[in-house]
């Protein structure tokens, strides 16, 4: 796993992502549920991301996740791999 420097996207540098083959995943490691209001704050990281590389971004977490952020993450063709 290679984690990349959040900053070349302009990213905060709490945020942790990782180069896959041909893609980018950012990492959630927290135990509360992840919802709508994160969703919102995390489709705006994928957005600076996909200005720089236009490639897909997934996201990685530990945290369950709300049915109601599932989709609308899906909406926009992001993959959400819960551990």
């Amino acid at each position: 796993m290679e984690l990349i420097d959040p900053k070349t996207f302009g990213l905060n540098v709490k945020v942790k992502i990782k180069e896959t083959k041909n893609s980018f995943t950012i990492i959630i490691n927290r135990k509360s549920r992840i919802i709508m209001k994160d969703s919102e704050r995390i489709l705006k990281q994928i957005k600076k991301i996909q200005k720089i590389k236009l490639v897909p971004v997934n996201v990685e977490t530990t945290a369950p996740v709300c049915n109601k952020t599932k989709l609308f993450l899906k909406s926009f063709d992001v993959k959400i791999k819960t551990f």
